[in-house]
């Protein structure tokens, strides 16, 4: 069954939520996150450019990538989607039961972001191409 997290690009930033419904509510945080990457946008315009060409740069959760390695695939965290997405610019539009694949322009990886934790924490550090 599909479960949307959706906001507009249009939408306020939220204020005076709790540290539970920032992180806890039903959207696990993913809106915390989007609201994260439209701010680091304007304070680090040159990240937000790298973002918009397709790049896929490492940020605070698991998914970005510095290098190219062995292995051309990874998986990654909802939560980086969701800062990668408001940091581009774009609406929130996340399905928290799906599993949504991007590739890096400039290493080439396919990170596929994935709500099964165990993906992503139980990777095995790749050695380098």
């Amino acid at each position: 069954m599909s479960r949307p997290i959706q906001r507009s690009i249009d939408s306020p930033l939220r204020t005076g939520l709790t540290r539970s419904e920032l992180w806890e509510d039903t959207d696990q945080g993913l809106i915390k996150c989007w609201e994260v990457g439209r701010q680091r946008a304007i304070r680090f315009p040159q990240l937000a450019l790298q973002c918009l060409d397709g790049e896929l740069p490492v940020l605070g959760w698991k998914g970005g990538v510095s290098r190219s390695l062995k292995k051309l695939e990874k998986y990654g965290s909802l939560k980086y989607l969701a800062q990668w997405q408001g940091l581009r610019g774009e609406d929130l539009h996340i399905d928290l039961n799906a599993e949504h694949s991007l590739t890096c322009t400039r290493t080439k990886m396919v990170v596929t972001f994935t709500p099964d934790r165990t993906k992503y924490f139980n990777q095995v550090a790749e050695v380098e191409a």
